[in-house]
């Protein structure tokens, strides 16, 4: 008895936490390339649209067929606030990642993206008065001014990027945070987190599919003309992206130390940048370097400093400063 409390509090090895932080950090690492390739011939919206539904239907059906338990209807103020935190994570989130790829690299896409600790630690003081350590502000202005060397002014060749896609991507991350938020503080979510973040991509599904109709996708859509590239990367995005990432991250939260598992954050655009860079041949700049690297040494400092910071003050409200994003992506998918 007393041999096997001692293996339970050893928790798992240094091996299999590795093994599970190297699936996201190449998995969601990838999804910017996956994207890429699927909206090649698949309109962006669309595209999110069957990702997001696939992956959904698989979840809900999965939960059902596990757990009879999870066959209980949920309640109305559920499905409302699944509808609500699924729209604004993977209909905005999600969705205006997948609009900006069609004119912004990939990698820088990611490089953007990256950006989602500093609104998580901005958002989180705006709105429910978190704690912002002085280090936390220096990061913030550091990331906010990497983000400015590496857009603008905007330049020639590898520095050309289009206005537009690069305000799309700066809305995404806003998207996820406010979604992630609301989940945390508000939401009333099923209690099986498959059967919630099945609901929720059922509810991106919807978002992008509305979304698609306003921009006019469905009219400009020839599905004969999808090639076979494009379907494979919705697969490869709907069983690594979705559910084998998902599930291993749910895992990271339960076993391994949030300052950890966030280094996801700064890992996946350096995967997402190379991948661009070798397979679709995207320019990258000096300038582009640079930028990135300041707004990555940002994040690490975020990540870092809430992380000590969850761990010096567990009880006070300074505390939940990891919850948001920590929470929110143990119910549904990463940024991308």
């Amino acid at each position: 008895m007393p041999s096997s409390e001692t293996a339970q509090k050893r928790g798992p090895s240094g091996l299999a936490l590795w093994a599970n932080m190297a699936v996201i950090y190449v998995i969601w690492g990838s999804t910017y390339f996956g994207i890429a390739l699927a909206i090649r011939t698949i309109p962006p919206f669309l595209m999110a649209s069957f990702r997001f539904a696939i992956a959904g239907l698989i979840l809900v059906a999965f939960d059902l067929l596990r757990r009879p338990e999870a066959r209980r209807m949920p309640t109305r103020r559920q499905l409302v606030d699944s509808a609500i935190v699924g729209g604004l994570l993977l209909g905005i989130g999600n969705g205006f990642v997948s609009l900006g790829e069609k004119t912004v690299p990939s990698g820088i896409a990611a490089i953007l993206i990256a950006m989602m600790p500093l609104w998580f630690a901005l958002l989180g003081w705006v709105y429910l008065r978190q704690r912002l350590p002085r280090v936390v502000v220096g990061a913030i202005a550091l990331g906010f001014l990497g983000t400015a060397l590496l857009v603008w002014p905007a330049g020639e060749g590898a520095n050309t990027f289009d206005v537009a896609g690069i305000v799309i991507l700066f809305l995404a991350p806003l998207g996820w945070a406010h979604g992630s938020i609301y989940s945390v503080s508000r939401a009333k979510l099923p209690p099986s987190a498959l059967t919630a973040s099945g609901l929720q991509m059922l509810a991106g599904a919807a978002v992008t599919l509305i979304e698609a109709l306003v921009v006019g996708e469905p009219a400009k859509f020839d599905p004969t003309g999808i090639s076979l590239e494009s379907v494979l990367a919705i697969v490869y995005l709907v069983l690594f992206g979705s559910m084998l990432a998902y599930t291993t991250y749910g895992w990271l939260l339960r076993n391994a130390p949030l300052s950890l598992v966030g280094t996801y954050a700064y890992v996946n655009p350096v995967v997402a940048v190379a991948l661009g860079t070798v397979f679709l041949g995207e320019s990258i700049s000096a300038r582009t370097i640079v930028a990135a690297a300041i707004i990555l040494v940002a994040v690490a400092i975020i990540v870092t400093a809430r992380g000590r910071l969850s761990a010096s003050t567990p009880r006070e409200p300074a505390a939940e400063v990891d919850t948001p994003d920590s929470a929110a992506s143990d119910r549904s998918e990463a940024a991308a």
